[in-house]
């Protein structure tokens, strides 16, 4: 902990932030990136998402009490862009952040940083169909394979209260998908290097 407070020192001094926020760039560029786009599904809105986030990471640093780890306040940023993202592109769009979704999925199977395979896109429909925390949480828990505890500093939430989310999430994804077994591999992106 007490070199995370150096290095949010060194974030904040003009004299070595440029130095530090490169490091921090390239610390957290791939995972924030991973966790961004299990939210948001599209590659270019990814990209869109993590500038803002680095960017709102940047401006509000100075008010970073170091309450939560700097992952945790970081991943807490970029789920809340993510979500005001969504939310606003399906405004615009006219529709439902669920069919909004769906029509991402759909143009998935022609996104060049995808891996996926049709049960990867039917498991992504089913999960779409999940309320917006169970989503989370699956995505976070499964996905990323981020530990509860961790889920839960992002979130602001109790971790009882999210193994019952992911408990409810996959008995729900077992029974739209009961007939994918063994149960889906891990989605996996191609990176990209530039943000």
């Amino acid at each position: 902990m007490t070199d995370e407070k150096e290095f949010i020192q060194q974030l904040l001094n003009p004299k070595t932030q440029n130095t530090a926020f490169q490091k921090l760039l390239s610390d957290y560029q791939r995972p924030l990136y991973s966790h961004i786009r299990n939210i948001v599904l599209d590659h270019d809105d990814t990209d869109d998402v993590l500038q803002n986030t680095f960017v709102k990471v940047f401006q509000h640093l100075k008010n970073f009490k170091g309450e939560s780890k700097l992952f945790s306040w970081m991943y807490r940023i970029a789920t809340n862009e993510a979500l005001t993202f969504l939310n606003q592109k399906a405004k615009l769009s006219g529709l439902t952040s669920e069919a909004l979704q769906t029509k991402t999925i759909e143009n998935l199977k022609s996104d060049v940083y995808f891996d996926g395979d049709e049960i990867q896109i039917k498991l992504q429909k089913a999960i779409v169909t999940l309320p917006e925390k169970q989503q989370l949480v699956f995505k976070m828990k499964y996905f990323e394979e981020l530990k509860y505890e961790e889920i839960a500093e992002i979130l602001g939430t109790s971790v009882g209260a999210l193994k019952a989310s992911y408990h409810h999430a996959v008995k729900k994804l077992n029974y739209m998908l009961h007939q994918i077994k063994p149960f889906v591999k891990k989605l996996s992106y191609r990176h990209y290097e530039s943000i």
